[in-house]
């Protein structure tokens, strides 16, 4: 199960809407091995478009090596889909190499750049297997 704080979950949510048309993406880091979201990074989605994603790959790179210095892990990695459910595409699928990670799908299809309807799903991917989780959204994590 992702367990994520109501800031993550706006903060992710108003990524993909303000993104919309294109597909919006970034990491949530977590101190590693905790598996706690906390350190919200929107990303550039490189590829501008409204059916794919691609993290810019100089970005990415920064990310790895700030997140290896700060002891983190990328505990969630979500992007949107503008037109379609929120469902790891095939693409999607073959791009997901983080096997600790819950990939986060957030459907702006409904709504666009819009306040309404989101829908927002975790997934994990390993191995090409996609399994859905439920999603726990909380005030504040458990001290």
């Amino acid at each position: 199960m992702l367990t994520i704080t109501q800031a993550l979950y706006d903060a992710i949510v108003a990524h993909a809407r303000a993104d919309h048309p294109d597909e919006a993406c970034g990491v949530v880091a977590g101190p590693a091995g905790s598996g706690r979201a906390e350190r919200f990074i929107p990303m550039l989605n490189a590829a501008r478009s409204p059916t794919f994603y691609e993290f810019d790959s100089a970005d990415l790179l920064k990310l790895y090596r700030e997140m290896d210095d700060r002891d983190e892990e990328p505990v969630v990695i979500y992007h949107s889909h503008t037109a379609t459910e929120a469902y790891p595409s095939r693409t999607d699928i073959s791009y997901a190499n983080e096997p600790g990670a819950h990939y986060v799908l957030v459907s702006t299809a409904e709504c666009g750049n819009d306040e309404g309807p989101v829908s927002f799903r975790s997934f994990r991917i390993v191995d090409g297997a996609v399994t859905e989780e439920p999603v726990e959204i909380v005030a504040t994590y458990p001290a």
